[in-house]
């Protein structure tokens, strides 16, 4: 039975007082704030005989626990596990399966995870099917009869194509497939993919979730208690933790995502409109506008359409202009934080992806990612704007 304190500190409330009140924000010993940096990489054990919950820190560490209760409180997860950054948590969910194992792929995945499945996963014996999931007889016919799992991105990176998460989730279980989501575009706030039937939600926490281009880090949720026994043992096996400073900030900054995710949104929303007004742009990807295919679908299953808009401006030479020429936004690789930063895939987040494979997926050479941040936006506009037309 609880104690009255511990009932006190069970979070309560709607996910905005969840990121502020979670569980661990008071710390119990002293009162402090925040939650305290254990800042050490051993535990003196008093009796031998005797468990304890900490030993030893790639095992388990209060700050680093704190930060994954957090995440699998937001999620509506069993349990959460944080990783030294986005690709070290999707490397130990692809360790879940085994050699001669099939996976499906959502087609324009991240060139990170596309990188992985062909040059790492593929010499360890799983192999990959990269699939347009926008189509959901795609996904079936994809199906193998050593096929294991299936891996979802959605919205996909950089171009914002929508799958259907409980159509997908539903049929996997159907043919006991394990369910895999990258789930970093959208975040908690705006989509739980667990609540839609999805076995193990993924972020690169480097992105919204930190917000602050400060932290390098990955997080992973798992929908049942199974799953994470068998994610801890390949957490714990592997070594890939999160440590401890990037724990506490990553906590700091998850406290005011909803704040962000809100401003950022609500700039993607009118700068999204603005590009698609502008006869020189070939085409703006981005799932708040009217006639984006994935619209419906999207809407359905989350509660905002996030802060990345990609667009498409007709060339690499005309991408490289652009690039060079605005003021506002980092030209960098990442997205998410509170300074606006535009990316180029072909040369950035995808380079590892060939470019013949790019073009089929509709990564073109002309092709930007603006991710929108807390800048007003009138003034992103009018920087874009001279950048296009200078």
């Amino acid at each position: 039975m609880s104690t009255p304190n511990e009932e006190k500190r069970k979070p309560h409330g709607k996910f905005a007082t969840k990121l502020i009140h979670f569980g661990s924000e008071i710390d119990e010993a002293t009162g402090a704030s925040s939650v305290p940096l254990y800042q050490a990489s051993t535990f003196h054990q008093a009796d031998l005989e005797a468990s304890q919950e900490y030993d030893y820190t790639r095992s388990g560490n209060p700050t680093r626990q704190a930060l994954e209760d957090y995440i699998a409180l937001l999620e509506g997860g069993e349990r959460g596990f944080a990783f030294a950054s986005g690709m070290a948590a999707i490397s130990s969910a692809f360790m879940m399966l085994s050699q001669g194992d099939h996976v499906i792929v959502t087609e324009d995945v991240y060139g990170g995870t596309y990188r992985l499945l062909t040059t790492i996963m593929n010499r360890m014996g799983v192999e990959s099917t990269f699939v347009d999931m926008t189509n959901f007889a795609n996904v079936k016919a994809a199906l193998q009869p050593n096929t294991k799992a299936v891996f979802l991105e959605t919205p996909s990176n950089p171009t914002l194509k929508i799958t259907d998460i409980g159509t997908i989730a539903a049929w996997a279980k159907e043919h006991d497939l394990l369910t895999m989501l990258d789930n970093t575009f959208m975040t908690p706030y705006h989509q739980r993919p667990i609540e839609l039937g999805i076995d193990i939600v993924l972020h690169s926490a480097t992105k919204f979730l930190g917000g602050h281009s400060d932290v390098l880090a990955g997080l992973a949720v798992v929908a049942n208690s199974s799953l994470g026994r068998r994610m801890k043992q390949i957490q714990n096996g592997m070594g890939n933790v999160l440590g401890i400073q990037d724990s506490w900030l990553l906590i700091r900054g998850m406290k005011t995502l909803q704040a962000r995710m809100e401003m950022s949104e609500k700039g993607a929303r009118r700068l999204a409109q603005w590009l698609s007004e502008q006869p020189d742009i070939d085409v703006v990807y981005y799932p708040g506008l009217p006639n984006h295919p994935g619209r419906e679908i999207h809407e359905k299953q989350s509660l905002g359409y996030g802060a990345v808009v990609s667009f498409d401006v007709g060339s690499g030479e005309r991408a490289k202009k652009l690039l060079s020429r605005v003021r506002i936004p980092l030209v960098a690789v990442s997205l998410g934080a509170v300074e606006s930063i535009l990316s180029y895939p072909a040369m950035m987040s995808h380079a590892a992806m060939p470019r013949e494979v790019r073009l089929q997926r509709g990564i073109t050479d002309g092709l930007v990612r603006y991710s929108v941040g807390l800048e007003d936006i009138e003034d992103i506009i009018e920087d874009l704007e001279q950048a296009l037309r200078g």
